[in-house]
């Protein structure tokens, strides 16, 4: 049996998927990952909890698809984007708890910095925005706040990477600190262009090359997984971020192709093809992938909180006691539509980027009940998607024809049907829905020959259903009319549209 095992490192769990070479999943397994606030707005995970996930997963999605690390031809990773972690070179220990992307405790380091004029410089080396969500002023805030770790850093004696390059060391056993070059785009130390890492980008956040990974293509050599942990060496041969593995996943290989991911967070991402784009509207210009040394370009949206939205219902509200009841909640929900719920837990992303943004609820009257704010729930991922395909179209993007989703939420038919409708645009959602752990094994099977060309991973990508938008254009408009009155009320930086 030929298959490829395929690592899902996301911020609310550790999941490992074996996938054949057709790209049909045969079994997974998956560990949750908590999230911890010991401060307003700080968010940090423990860098071991995140490895024994992986490892615990892994070992089961091969007991469960009755497989042996023999049968496997390569490994792939995929990982959550932009969470910092910085650790010992001689013990492989992390010196402090993973700093999440969600983290906005920088916001004022990055607002120095942009009173200083440094902001035009960052984007237009990196295609990023100063915001506290990228990794530089993360990594930074470690070597300033751990004692000792600067020194030792400039000793040589720390790494430091993203969730991928984490991984990777811990799965090579010491012997590679590398990362791919869609998570080096994301951490505002890499120049997009050069595509290495920027001695002037290096010199403004007080970071020392020494702990800096190597850069790789996306299917590339990243080194071999002991044999301790799986039973027998396999070879590391893809890696992506989450969001990029699922534009890969959802083979969108063509410029103008478009899709998002609606996890804890949502991610659209527009391949614009061989040009780095620069936003002016406040999208992030990102690396989508690079193949044999030949990169293409995207332009990103990001929404702080979707899936987390309902996970705060839940969790928080009790306004259900699983994810799944949130849909016929919707559905039963009143006519009226005058509730609008803004999610700025952690701020609000793109197009606003106001990280000091707190969440609100609006339009309650005496009879709004649990479906109401349920409902409202779930419609803010919807407008703020519109939020971003409104920016794309203001940066002259060309128009997508359908909207490509993944992730848990769109599992919900009611939610998919509302993006549908919020967007006017078709929303297709694939047969297989793990398309970020899916674009992770097409990645290693490319870098191991198992799969040939990007064509042959486009014919395999199949729909498992359309949704047609059916919302009459004043309903849309009064609708988002509405919602942009409720964002424009928790605003604390509206300098920004």
């Amino acid at each position: 049996m030929t298959a490829v095992l395929a690592i899902d490192q996301g911020t609310t769990s550790s999941r490992a998927i074996v996938f054949d070479p057709q790209g049909r999943p045969l079994a997974s397994a998956g560990r949750p990952l908590v999230c911890r606030y010991p401060h307003p707005g700080w968010v940090e995970q423990d860098a071991e909890e995140i490895w024994d996930g992986v490892v615990e997963s892994a070992r089961q999605a091969l007991s469960e698809a009755g497989m042996a690390a023999t049968d496997l031809t390569a490994v792939g990773v995929t990982n959550q984007r932009e969470t910092t972690l910085l650790w010992d070179r001689a013990t492989g220990k992390a010196l402090a708890p993973a700093i999440v992307w969600q983290d906005r405790r920088t916001a004022d380091a990055c607002e120095a910095l942009r009173a200083q004029g440094a902001e035009d410089r960052v984007g237009a080396l990196t295609g990023l925005l100063l915001d506290p969500y990228f990794s530089a002023t993360k990594l930074a805030w470690l070597l300033d706040h751990v004692e000792g770790a600067r020194a030792a850093a400039e000793d040589g004696r720390l790494a430091f990477g993203t969730v991928d390059s984490f991984l990777l060391w811990r799965l090579t056993g010491g012997e590679r600190h590398a990362t791919d070059v869609t998570n080096a785009s994301r951490t505002m130390l890499l120049d997009i262009h050069d595509q290495t890492w920027s001695d002037e980008l290096l010199a403004m956040f007080g970071v020392p090359r020494a702990v800096l990974p190597e850069v790789l293509d996306c299917a590339a050599d990243f080194g071999t997984v002991t044999a301790d942990i799986l039973g027998a060496e396999v070879p590391i041969r893809g890696v992506a971020g989450d969001q990029q593995a699922a534009a890969f996943g959802q083979a969108c290989f063509e410029p103008g192709m478009l899709k998002c991911t609606y996890g804890t967070g949502a991610f659209a991402l527009l391949h614009t093809g061989v040009a780095a784009l620069r936003s002016t509207n406040r999208l992030l210009g990102t690396i989508g992938y690079r193949l044999g040394g030949e990169t293409s370009y995207a332009l990103e949206g990001s929404i702080f909180s979707a899936g987390s939205v309902v996970q705060w219902m839940r969790d928080e509200l009790k306004l259900f006691g699983d994810a799944a009841e949130s849909e016929g909640l919707a559905r039963s929900a009143s006519g009226g539509h005058g509730v609008y719920l803004v999610p700025a837990f952690t701020g609000l992303g793109a197009p606003y980027w106001d990280p000091h943004a707190r969440g609100a609820l609006f339009g309650m009257t005496r009879d709004t009940n649990a479906a109401d704010i349920v409902r409202a729930g779930l419609e803010s991922v919807g407008f703020q998607t519109r939020d971003l395909l409104t920016a794309l179209a203001a940066d002259g993007a060309a128009a997508p024809t359908t909207l490509r989703v993944d992730g848990g939420m769109v599992a919900n038919d009611w939610m998919a049907q509302f993006l549908a409708d919020i967007l006017d645009l078709p929303v297709e959602r694939p047969q297989v829905t793990e398309t970020t752990a899916l674009g992770a094994a097409w990645l290693a099977g490319l870098g191991s020959g198992l799969q040939t060309s990007l064509d042959d991973i486009s014919q395999r990508w199949s729909r498992e259903r359309r949704f047609e938008p059916t919302m009459s254009e004043d309903e849309r408009l009064s609708r988002y009319d509405g919602w942009r009155t409720a964002v424009s009320r928790v605003r604390v930086d509206a300098s920004n549209p």
